[in-house]
């Protein structure tokens, strides 16, 4: 199976040693994604709901670019910086990913000061 790198500039570049997303056969791995404005670099956003639905316009992006779209999604890793911020996330994330929702885990860490969130997925598309 081929390894295709996925890239479009309507998701933020980040600069790390990473792809927006890698596909082989038919499973889709988004990297991290952040609330960035991919034309601006800018954070979107200063409350986790500003911030998660900038992310999930983001994964969104770099799912579409490999032709697929959040019903291909089995799975999104979401991280955030407070655990008070969970049902403002959950909200913004209801609304943004829709029924039904795909399997989910969220953990807690520290990201970069400013940034509140950020999500991965993981997609399986048809080959």
């Amino acid at each position: 199976m081929t390894r295709t790198v996925i890239a479009t500039e309507n998701a933020p570049a980040l600069p790390a040693p990473l792809s927006q997303g890698i596909r082989k056969g038919p499973v889709l791995q988004i990297s991290g994604q952040l609330p960035f404005d991919p034309a601006t670099g800018d954070v979107v956003g200063t409350t986790v709901a500003e911030q998660t639905t900038q992310v999930l316009r983001n994964v969104t992006a770099v799912l579409k670019a490999a032709g697929a779209g959040l019903d291909d999604v089995v799975m999104l890793r979401v991280y955030l910086t407070d655990p008070a911020h969970l049902a403002e996330m959950n909200e913004a994330y209801a609304a943004a990913v829709g029924e039904p929702f795909p399997a989910r885990t969220t953990v807690y860490m520290q990201l970069p000061p400013g940034l509140l969130v950020e999500i991965d997925a993981l997609a399986v598309l048809d080959e």
